[in-house]
């Protein structure tokens, strides 16, 4: 007798062995609060960039919104709960945008990929959710006096190195929140899972694809600590036999114009979500 999917559960490949465990289903279906949990040390240089070469990012309905801004991120995570205490790392690029669809609006910063050096998280993390995840392997930062340094590479090719230096610490700098408005707040992404073949010219037909929001309410999150410095990033060309499913991204992000380097922060946070609010924007 065959098997039958449990209303209400996560499921992915392979599912012959029941419902899958992961950041918002634990063994028998507990979730993680996230209150004191993962601990997270993220570092960020920001940089001006030319917007026209920002456009050719956008799937339909998008389009930038504010400075063109790209965000580039190393996050180091640890003590993660849904994996028993364990850790991982990534690596994110991101940029102010604006999405207005048939039904709704929503402003933030588009993640146009994050890599991690854990399948866990990334299989979660596209099939679930909708992010962009990709493998990379990513080392713990290397830190020197008032400098902190960090890598990426695939199958030993480095593609990015991102410093930080002139560290200073204080206080998080006041932002200046937008008014409420009729335009939702948080990460936006973009969801496509392509259609396996099988008939004459199926192939390259999408399943699905939408446009997806992660919310920016994260209650749990504190800051423990931030502190501010010089910093660069530099993405190294590719040659396809250097990163034959990857060097097309890689090229794309070492290709931007840096018209001018904003501040880099370097911040501490403890708490998080399970990010179970995540919705398909319309």
């Amino acid at each position: 007798m065959s098997y039958k999917f449990e209303k209400g559960k996560i499921y992915r490949m392979p599912t012959h062995f029941g419902p899958s465990l992961g950041p918002r289903q634990g063994p028998d279906g507990r979730k993680f609060e996230c209150k004191d949990n993962p601990k997270v040390k993220s570092i960020s240089v920001n940089f001006l960039t030319n917007p026209d070469q920002l456009q050719s990012f956008l799937p339909p309905n998008f389009s930038l919104y504010n400075d063109p801004v790209v965000t580039v991120t190393a996050s180091y995570i640890k003590e993660i709960e849904w994996l028993a205490g364990r850790g991982y790392n990534t690596l994110g690029v991101s940029f102010p945008v604006e999405f207005n669809g048939e039904k709704d609006k929503a402003r933030g910063n588009f993640l146009l990929v994050l890599w991690e050096n854990l399948t866990d998280p990334i299989l979660t993390g596209r099939e679930e959710l909708g992010f962009s995840k990709i493998y990379c392997k990513l080392p713990e930062p290397k830190v020197y006096k008032d400098k902190i340094s960090c890598t990426a590479s695939w199958m030993d090719f480095n593609f990015m190195n991102l410093e930080v230096n002139k560290i200073s610490s204080g206080d998080p700098r006041s932002n200046k929140r937008s008014p409420e408005d009729e335009y939702l707040k948080g990460m936006l992404h973009y969801k496509y899972i392509p259609r396996t073949g099988g008939f004459p010219g199926s192939w390259g037909e999408k399943d699905i694809s939408y446009a997806v929001l992660t919310p920016e309410e994260t209650p749990n999150k504190v800051t423990k600590s931030i502190s501010y410095g010089q910093g660069e990033v530099n993405f190294i060309k590719a040659r396809w036999e250097d990163m034959p499913t990857q060097y097309t991204i890689v090229n794309a992000f070492a290709d931007l114009e840096k018209i001018k380097y904003l501040d880099a922060t370097i911040t501490e946070t403890v708490g998080m979500k399970d990010i179970s609010d995540q919705r398909v924007l319309l």
